[in-house]
């Protein structure tokens, strides 16, 4: 009988496969080994607040939290950058333990470790802290920064006036402190355990006027304007004068609302010492000329020119508010014949009283000369001297005083009711000669008719006159040179 036997053959592993389930299983002894571990420990790359605590356990990070709180300040920089600490001992700052560090652990999956190695795991910490908030908000009213010697008040921004224009000074604010404000931001910084804190503006009273204020904005504008408004008088094509800056400037009044006026004072004096005294020629006493060669002395009268004070410094006051320059010629209430301080010019009628002789000149040519008879000196009609203008003239007239009524053809008027003319009743023989002294008018001037009648036709309104003595005299008109007041006696 033929039997069959099977015989196995031995199992035997190739290294290759050894290695391998050597492999798996140390990697499950790590695997399970790190399960275990992190049962009590935090994940690998897990941080908690600030702390890095990976393979560490709950009170690792519960100490290093007590640990910081115990040492809390807070470093508190103000706007001039000087610093400040609040210490937490000073409030009574500690740590309190909620247990989060054990919940984030407890909550954490240890079968996950291998994941940790690769992904961080970052975890925040609820307020565990406590302090005295009454003993901070104390300590914050009572820093450095509130000390009176140390603050700087704000202040407001100023429009400085100056000789010929004026500043913008920019506001400042200063470091003055609002304490409800301070301790907001201090309560807020600590409770968020902030470390350093840096004051807002909103801590820091603020000036009330700013550069950019209306009111500022407004003055600047009306300064502007004004200082534009340069007045440049021409005078007579000879003489310049300026109303500038400087003189708009010393007229400007600025009130603490920064609410502008001109003074019109300002104005009123211009007009009087810019214009009028130096360039009013009315009744100024002239240098003169005779006839005869010599030079004399001369004023009184009406003759000249005047600048209407009153209408010019209204006229300037309103130039200035209008904010636009202006070239121009004054206001005159009176204008010569002759644009100059001497005004007289080269056309004239010279009346020479002690020769009892008349000149009359046109474009210094010498076209008539006439003798004539003036005001009666013994009963004190004397005819007036000093510089006149023939103001106009009159045909077939009658003039008429108290004591007389006279008819004449030819009238020329220079000095109120007085002027020359023709007197028929006197014999030619009288004119000239020392006839005024005794038997003289009442004051105006008599001429022979054939001279006062080319005199009239020739002369022409506006024309100047100049009349004098060439001794002393007394007349009666107070608007003459020679007027000397009469003196009064008290009883």
């Amino acid at each position: 009988m033929y039997r069959s036997y099977y015989r196995r053959r031995p199992i035997f592993l190739a290294p290759a496969m050894i290695i391998l389930y050597i492999t798996l299983i140390l990697l499950a002894v790590i695997y399970f080994g790190g399960v275990f571990f992190f049962q009590d420990k935090y994940l690998p790359n897990t941080t908690v607040g600030n702390i890095s605590c990976g393979l560490k356990d709950a009170k690792y990070v519960e100490d290093i939290v007590s640990s910081q709180v115990s040492r809390y300040s807070l470093l508190v920089t103000d706007r001039k950058g000087n610093q400040f600490v609040i210490e937490g001992k000073e409030f009574d700052y500690k740590y309190v333990q909620l247990g989060e560090e054990q919940q984030i652990l407890d909550e954490q999956n240890p079968f996950l470790w291998p994941i940790a190695l690769f992904e961080p795991n970052t975890y925040t910490l609820s307020q565990s802290v406590s302090y005295d908030e009454e003993q901070l908000k104390y300590i914050t009213t009572h820093l450095g920064l509130f000390k009176e010697d140390y603050i700087a008040k704000p202040v407001n921004a100023r429009i400085e006036l100056k000789k010929d224009g004026y500043a913008l000074i920019p506001e400042t604010h200063g470091n003055t402190p609002i304490a409800e404000q301070v301790v907001k931001e201090i309560l807020d910084a600590v409770y968020v355990t902030k470390t350093q804190l840096t004051l807002s503006d909103a801590c820091y009273e603020v000036p009330s006027i700013h550069t950019s204020s209306p009111a500022i904005l407004d003055a600047i504008g009306t300064l502007d304007k004004y200082l534009n408004a340069v007045v440049t008088y021409n005078i007579w094509d000879s003489y310049e004068v300026v109303f500038g800056k400087e003189e708009i400037m010393s007229a400007i009044r600025m009130d603490k609302d920064f609410q502008i006026t001109l003074d019109t004072a300002v104005f009123d004096n211009f007009v009087y010492q810019k214009l009028a005294k130096p360039y009013n020629t009315y009744a100024d006493k002239r240098e003169f000329k005779t006839t005869k060669g010599d030079t004399i002395i001369i004023g009184g009268g009406d003759y000249g020119w005047v600048i209407n004070k009153a209408k010019e410094a209204t006229e300037l006051h309103n130039n200035i508010l209008a904010g636009v320059p202006v070239t121009r010629e004054p206001i005159w209430s009176q204008t010569a014949r002759v644009g100059a301080l001497n005004d007289i010019g080269n056309t004239y009628i010279e009346v020479d009283y002690t020769n009892q002789t008349l000149y009359y000149y046109k474009e210094g040519e010498l076209v008539l000369q006439s003798k004539f008879v003036s005001g009666n000196m013994r009963k004190n009609w004397g005819s007036p001297d000093g510089l006149y203008e023939v103001k106009y003239k009159d045909t077939d007239c009658t003039l008429v005083g108290e004591t007389y009524e006279s008819h004449v053809d030819y009238f020329i008027v220079f000095a109120k009711n007085i002027g020359f003319h023709d007197a028929s009743w006197r014999k030619s023989k009288e004119f000239g000669g020392k006839t005024y002294l005794t038997d003289g008018s009442h004051g105006c001037i008599n001429m022979p008719y054939n001279s006062v009648k080319e005199l009239f036709s020739k002369v022409s309104k506006g024309t100047p006159i100049i009349a004098y003595y060439r001794e002393p005299v007394t007349v009666p008109q107070e608007y003459a040179y020679s007027y000397v007041k009469p003196e009064t006696t008290a009883e």
